[in-house]
């Protein structure tokens, strides 16, 4: 427990890179469950009391350091919860109602939906939803399903004639071009931020972080991002809420 919280308070701390915060309310129990707990503990909690809402999380599981063995274990112990052999309809209306509540309640005060990478309309979230309800679904039969990485899930339902070429395209094109923005204004501001500056010398600067050459004007950036994420609103409407 001290090196967990160590690390997070280091990752935390002022640095010139923006700092990292950890949210370790994924965990199970949330905020309220140990920060550190046993394998066979995680076992017992996931096969006893999870929630849709927690496989869904269990999707972006990844060993990332410490006992190679121990991280393969954990790994196998949640696979059966992540890509079920078959995925409930009260789960799917659970996850469905989820994030209808974060759409709906999420946003920030005065964010655009429209230019807001995370949260927005075709923005980052839509898209991994979408991704991730595809996952839960086929991912026991799809072995092409079973990776953290948004767009090699996407491919993977492509080839797998779950999603249609075009659709797979536009929320590729539309997640890409999120990442791509939400990563640049953190560059220019030195701080995170999930929404697109809407004038001035910020916009400018990312439109050249994303590689917009100088002279263009910033209104036809702005056009190429409403128009990418407008075209894969269209596709979670169809695929994700069906």
């Amino acid at each position: 427990l001290a090196v967990v919280e160590e690390l997070r308070r280091l990752l935390a701390s002022p640095a010139p890179d923006p700092p990292l915060q950890v949210d370790a309310a994924l965990r199970p129990e949330g905020r309220n469950g140990p920060l550190v707990r046993t394998l066979g503990s995680y076992a017992a909690y996931y096969r006893r009391w999870s929630s849709p809402w927690e496989a869904q999380a269990l999707l972006r599981a990844i060993p990332v350091a410490g006992d190679a063995d121990l991280g393969a274990a954990f790994v196998s112990t949640v696979d059966p919860y992540r890509y079920p052999a078959e995925l409930p309809a009260a789960a799917e209306t659970e996850i469905r109602r989820l994030k209808a509540r974060v759409d709906a309640e999420r946003l920030p005060r005065g964010a655009d939906p429209a230019t807001h990478t995370k949260l927005g309309r075709g923005g980052l979230a839509d898209v991994e939803w979408t991704v991730q309800l595809l996952q839960l679904r086929h991912g026991a039969r799809v072995p092409q399903l079973r990776t953290t990485r948004t767009v090699a899930a996407l491919a993977g339902a492509r080839d797998a004639g779950l999603l249609a070429p075009d659709d797979m395209a536009a929320l590729e094109a539309a997640w890409r071009m999120a990442t791509r923005a939400r990563n640049a204004v953190v560059l220019v501001r030195g701080r995170p931020s999930d929404q697109l500056p809407r004038h001035g010398r910020d916009l400018l600067g990312v439109m050249r972080v994303v590689g917009y050459p100088p002279g263009r004007d910033p209104g036809e950036f702005l056009d190429d991002y409403r128009r990418a994420t407008r075209r894969a609103r269209r596709v979670v409407e169809r695929v994700f809420y069906g």
